[in-house]
């Protein structure tokens, strides 16, 4: 099934389909959604400080008796615990049982704590002391990749962030800056359409190319991340629909098709920043009125307390 590898500017290489651990917590479950991920073919497992399941993730390798060099783990410095990075890397090969990891993040750019210069010269020394392969970031925008860059000894990798067709015009800044530093980019929330916005422009373009290529509205999705170079982050408890996500390295997106998904997706991005800004104001409105309530009662209060104190006096 071609998910194919990517090259990486470090020299080398990543698999273009991940499983990723961020919504399984801890304890048995992972463990056993991992076993299974494994047992459907995924072999890039994505994994952070934050998610709190490093440990899982190493056990069934482990148990499965996979081979290190068999195995892409990607993992992200996330800040816990208030620990540095140094400590962090450390504790997550641990946890891992792991000598190094493939890939290695910062899971956001806020966590970049005095500035983002000396946290990555931190980064780099991970990658120099061969705990990582390769180095990255995640949630970073095109600006904060221009900072980076201006000092960096080694550039990231990769660049991982939340992608999908309603968001594609917002994130291709950050996506051609990248190109042009041979940063490869990682998607997360590329289901988001068909998850948390359904009846939306994309579904029209989704569903008629679904039912021409005989496939599922996720698998056009994932598609659509592949014909965009980048690397698919997701995640099922399901095997079928795991299955389904690795047979959508199958499908081959005409120019037109990604065309018609894009410009979809760049007439809901309208759509759902006006749904999202009445959302606001609404809100904004609704305690704007529960505030004039309280005073109006307090005030009210108020009043009766003097009309009982007068009655009390005399």
């Amino acid at each position: 099934m071609p998910w194919d590898l990517i090259p990486l500017n470090s020299g080398y290489s990543i698999p273009s389909l991940a499983y990723g651990t961020g919504s399984l917590g801890s304890g048995q479950w992972p463990i056993d959604q991992l076993t299974q991920a494994f047992d459907t073919g995924f072999y890039h497992i994505d994994t952070a400080q934050l998610y709190g399941n490093e440990a899982e993730v190493g056990i069934p390798i482990g148990q499965l008796g996979l081979e290190r060099s068999d195995v892409f783990i990607t993992t992200k410095f996330s800040g816990s615990n208030g620990l540095d990075i140094p400590t962090s890397i450390r504790n997550s090969l641990e946890y891992l049982n792991t000598s190094y990891v493939d890939l290695y993040l910062i899971h956001n750019p806020d966590l970049a704590v005095p500035d983002i210069p000396t946290v990555w010269s931190q980064m780099e020394k991970v990658q120099e002391a061969g705990l990582a392969r390769s180095i990255g970031v995640s949630n970073f925008n095109e600006k904060q990749l221009e900072i980076l860059l201006s000092s960096a000894k080694i550039k990231p990798a990769a660049n991982q962030i939340y992608l999908h067709p309603y968001n594609y015009q917002q994130q291709s800044p950050t996506m051609e800056y990248a190109a042009r530093y041979d940063i490869v980019i990682e998607a997360y929330g590329a289901l988001t359409p068909v998850t948390s916005e359904p009846g939306g422009p994309v579904d029209a373009p989704l569903n008629e190319i679904a039912t021409r290529l005989r496939a599922t509205t996720d698998q056009v999705l994932l598609a659509w991340i592949k014909a965009k170079g980048a690397v698919m982050v997701t995640t099922s408890s399901k095997k079928a629909r795991l299955l389904s996500y690795l047979s959508a390295g199958n499908l081959e997106l005409s120019a037109e098709d990604v065309k018609r998904i894009d410009l979809a997706g760049a007439i809901g991005e309208k759509g759902i920043t006006v749904r999202h800004g009445l959302r606001k104001l609404g809100v904004g409105v609704l305690f704007g009125i529960l505030i004039l309530v309280a005073c109006s009662y307090f005030k009210g209060r108020g009043k009766r307390s003097n009309v009982v104190e007068v009655l009390e006096r005399d």
